[in-house]
């Protein structure tokens, strides 16, 4: 049975034509994925023309990954600030009904 949620779409990566299944939402992101990488490929592309575009697709890889763990690690940063700012509020609220 077929699912009508998701559908056929082509991407082109690096030159070449993937078929691949995707629902409304993945397809969007499936795309400016492709986008994304065909741009770092480019870059390296011109950069290293003399390298192997397995090699181009494994700095692009190399590459979003790192981008991934800084994220990462900045998205944890925030989110124990934003404890720590909780609690504080937490703490001078409750201090501010021990005073009324």
């Amino acid at each position: 049975m077929v699912d009508p949620t998701k559908h056929s779409i082509k991407l082109k990566i690096a030159g070449k034509e993937y078929s691949l299944v995707a629902t409304q939402e993945s397809e969007h992101y499936m795309r400016l994925a492709a986008e994304r990488i065909n741009q770092k490929f480019g870059e390296y592309d011109k950069q290293y023309p003399e390298q192997t575009t397995l090699d181009k697709l494994a700095f692009v890889a190399l590459s979003e990954e790192i981008s991934m763990l800084v994220s990462k690690r900045n998205l944890d940063k925030t989110n124990d600030e934003v404890s720590k700012l909780a609690k504080d509020l937490r703490v001078y609220l409750g201090k501010i009904e021990k005073n009324r």
